[in-house]
C-alpha cells in the first residue's frame, strides 16, 4: 500500500517495490492521481493512487557493501516541494535502516 500526502494542493505518493535485478527495494516518489470512478471505493479505498514515479531510490538488501542510489527517471521538469522531499528522504532512511538491520541479524560475517 503507497503512503500518500498531501501538499499544497498536490498529492504525492511513496511505493515501495522490490527490483529483482537490482537485489535492491525501490522507494518510488511520484505525484499521485485521481483513482478511477468504479475502483475509488474498491478494495483499497484510495482516492488517489501512485502516478508515474520520478525520483526513485534503490536500496540494496543483498549485499551490504552496496549503496544506496537515488535515480531520477523524468522526461518532463518536476518541481518537488521541500517538505515533500524531506517525506521521501525519510521514507528511504527508514528503508535503508531496515535493511542494515537484516543484514546484522544474518551474522556476524554478513556485516563485514
Amino acid at each position: 500500500m503507497p503512503e500518500l500526502r498531501e501538499h499544497a494542493g498536490r498529492h504525492y505518493a511513496v511505493r515501495f517495490t522490490y527490483a529483482l535485478p537490482d537485489d535492491a527495494w525501490a522507494v518510488e516518489l511520484s505525484e499521485a492521481v485521481p483513482a478511477p470512478v468504479e475502483g475509488a471505493e474498491g478494495l483499497s479505498g484510495q482516492r488517489y493512487l501512485p502516478g508515474s514515479a520520478f525520483l526513485v531510490a534503490f536500496v540494496p538488501d543483498e549485499d551490504p557493501h552496496q549503496e544506496p542510489s537515488l535515480h531520477i527517471h523524468s522526461h518532463d521538469e518536476h518541481v518537488i516541494p521541500y517538505e515533500i522531499m524531506c517525506w521521501f528522504m525519510e521514507q528511504v532512511a527508514d528503508q535503508v535502516e531496515r535493511c542494515r538491520i537484516a543484514f546484522g541479524q544474518e551474522g556476524p560475517e554478513a556485516a563485514g
